[in-house]
């Protein structure tokens, strides 16, 4: 089984300590996964009025990755509804759309799935101090009394390791129109039919999510795939990805008010992509298409 690798570490100042942001950044731009260790006291982040000091370990699993500009990355974790240690899970059913960058700067979005009625606008929200929580620096909080509250923020955990898992063979690299710039159909279908598991990453994918006075950032975001589809005549490999979370490509990667949402992809080998997304903030959904550079891996 191969292993994975940590290949950088900042300290709790974010400052590294060991490893190389290029490294990190090489091993994304090839496919690989992503894991984040922390570590913290109970009574410093999770309940600040416990009498319990004790130290807790964390590891995020980051399912969708971003690689901005060609030289900086960040993970999503997209799966993860609210955890209230050590017993159970918080008191609103919700998803915690966390993002760590490689510098340690973090962002988390909250889109609410109870059906509560939310009373606020979209908007920029006040930051709060958090006096009783000193290692918490809230940076920037958008839409608090929305739906989807979501904020920018940095957390000086003890430590930040990240760890990859270089497990991936890049087999096909196309453009928007379908044009090969690598690779072939062929080599996705066989590896696709031998049940090797697929990830794509989708160039400019949130291209659509920047502020109108933004430069275009160049980025790629690479999703699982949790289901293939190869027709056999035509060569053509589509797939259904694991869920996705968008928001406005920056660096660092953090959230602002409507300019994010989630949701699913259907990629395809001629650059067709059709999205099922979600607007955080009335949980509505909305199908469009679009059409993008794609790179597509195998396991190995």
């Amino acid at each position: 089984m191969s292993q994975w690798s940590c290949v950088l570490e900042l300290d709790s100042q974010r400052q590294r300590v060991a490893g190389s942001e290029t490294t990190l950044c090489d091993a994304i731009r090839a496919g690989a996964d992503l894991r984040i260790g922390t570590a913290f006291r109970h009574d410093e982040h999770i309940d600040t009025t416990s009498d319990c000091n004790e130290r807790i370990r964390e590891v995020m699993d980051f399912r969708v990755t971003y690689l901005l500009d060609n030289r900086w990355t960040a993970g999503i974790e997209t799966l993860r509804m609210p955890i209230a240690l050590p017993d159970g899970f918080g008191p609103r059913a919700s998803m915690s759309f966390f993002i760590y960058n490689q510098d340690g700067h973090q962002a988390i979005a909250r889109p609410h799935l109870d059906g509560q009625h939310a009373s606020g606008k979209p908007g920029a929200s006040p930051t709060n101090e958090y006096a009783e929580m000193p290692r918490y620096r809230e940076l920037e909080s958008w839409d608090a009394d929305t739906n989807a509250p979501s904020s920018n923020f940095v957390y000086e955990f003890e430590y930040f390791r990240y760890f990859v898992h270089d497990a991936w063979k890049e087999v096909l690299s196309h453009d928007a129109e379908g044009r090969i710039n690598s690779g072939s159909v062929d080599d996705l279908a066989n590896a696709f039919s031998d049940a090797r598991e697929i990830k794509v990453a989708i160039g400019n994918l949130c291209n659509d999510l920047a502020d109108t006075d933004d430069a275009q950032l160049e980025h790629e975001v690479f999703v699982h795939i949790g289901a293939g589809y190869y027709y056999i005549d035509r060569k053509q490999f589509m797939a259904s990805a694991n869920p996705v979370v968008r928001t406005r490509p920056t660096i660092p990667l953090g959230y602002r008010t409507s300019r994010w949402d989630f949701g699913w992809l259907m990629p395809r080998s001629d650059g067709h992509l059709a999205r099922w997304l979600c607007n955080p903030y009335t949980l509505q959904f909305e199908k469009t298409t679009t059409k993008h550079p794609m790179r597509w891996f195998v396991s190995h």
